[in-house]
């Protein structure tokens, strides 16, 4: 059985290093996983007075409800995490019963500076308890974006962290496993 992942990127950047753990991720994935991306560009910000839900975001809850399993890749953004990831999880969870989101398994990485979106990943994890999701806990993937870790299209070069990735994404297929029983 095929664990499908889908991947959030906070950072709407082309050549984000954030968008490059993703790309990464999905290249490197373990057997039965595969990795898609939610795009975000378009993704409007949460209005619970729009008639009707934009195409962008029917798209996103469509990703997410066939979704196993999330990968969200944490910039950080003023020490919290970066608003078009935090709207994502707003339009899903406004969901009936939450139920897009509610008990998925979901795995955090990030690329910033010196700490390395650390600050910015414990505030998602305090949104994650609110939304009823599991975050991995081991391993935790902190890449300092500006150590040359990535190239200047912001692909990951870095091999202890490109390591910390394919075990962090072999923990997540563990885990949804155990938390689907």
């Amino acid at each position: 059985m095929t664990i499908n992942v889908l991947a959030i990127c906070g950072s709407l950047r082309a050549k984000s290093t954030n968008r490059g753990l993703v790309h990464y991720a999905q290249s490197h994935a373990p057997q039965g996983m595969k990795i898609h991306l939610a795009e975000l560009l378009d993704v409007p910000f949460y209005n619970a007075d729009l008639a009707e839900k934009p195409p962008s975001v029917q798209q996103l809850l469509k990703q997410l409800a066939s979704a196993d399993a999330l990968l969200l890749a944490c910039p950080e953004y003023n020490y919290s995490l970066a608003p078009a990831l935090k709207n994502a999880l707003d339009w899903a969870s406004r969901e009936p019963d939450n139920h897009l989101l509610s008990g998925k398994a979901v795995a955090i990485m990030g690329a910033g500076g010196g700490m390395g979106t650390s600050r910015a990943q414990y505030h998602l994890r305090q949104v994650c308890v609110y939304l009823n999701l599991h975050p991995l806990n081991q391993p935790e993937v902190f890449a300092n974006a500006f150590s040359g870790a990535f190239d200047t299209d912001g692909n990951l070069t870095d091999e202890r962290i490109q390591a910390l990735v394919v075990k962090q994404l072999a923990a997540l297929h563990k885990w949804q496993q155990q938390l689907s029983k």
